[in-house]
């Protein structure tokens, strides 16, 4: 991992984070998966919901590495990571705490949701993504649904049969909502 995502993320240190970004995206690409697997592990530690420092490394973190990722094209290459983090904050709370206030979790879940989901026409990230995009689907938070919607049926004009095993369950829920 690159020298400065790991001081930031090792020492979750934010008075650092922002020079991520004088970083050329190429530099750090293959620092990427890494520090995606990193940060699953601090937000999942126990105080992460109540830790804002470390929420606001993570956010940094993300969206540093979601924008390397857009710019080099590398989403096949850090899918996998992605996905991973994007799935474990299904363990969490993505319920809003107040009228606009989304959990720490759900603001990771939507960072990641839409840096994979923007790449609905490359059919081995939609392979690995839509399983987890139906789970949030049943998570009752509106934004996400919502948002996460979209994005599949933006999937399903490119490759519909990767959302056939889950035609019902979206059916259902659309139902529900509707």
């Amino acid at each position: 991992m690159h020298q400065l995502f790991r001081l930031v993320l090792g020492q979750k240190d934010l008075s650092r984070a922002g020079d991520l970004f004088s970083l050329d995206d190429s530099e750090i690409e293959d620092s990427l998966t890494e520090a995606l697997e990193q940060i699953k592990i601090i937000s999942s530690s126990s105080d992460y919901q109540t830790n804002n420092n470390d929420q606001a490394v993570v956010e940094i973190c993300i969206t540093r590495i979601t924008t390397a990722i857009r710019e080099t094209e590398s989403i096949e290459k850090h899918a996998k990571a992605l996905v991973g983090l994007w799935d474990s904050c299904l363990e969490h709370n993505l319920r809003p705490f107040g009228k606009d206030e989304d959990t720490p979790h759900a603001k990771i879940a939507s960072d990641i949701m839409s840096c994979i989901l923007q790449n609905y026409n490359r059919p081995p990230v939609m392979a690995l993504a839509i399983p987890i995009a139906v789970k949030f689907l049943h998570r009752g938070n509106k934004d996400l649904c919502r948002n996460m919607s979209n994005y599949l049926s933006l999937a399903a004009i490119t490759k519909a049969d990767l959302l056939a095993d889950h035609t019902e369950v979206i059916d259902s829920l659309f139902n529900k909502w509707c």
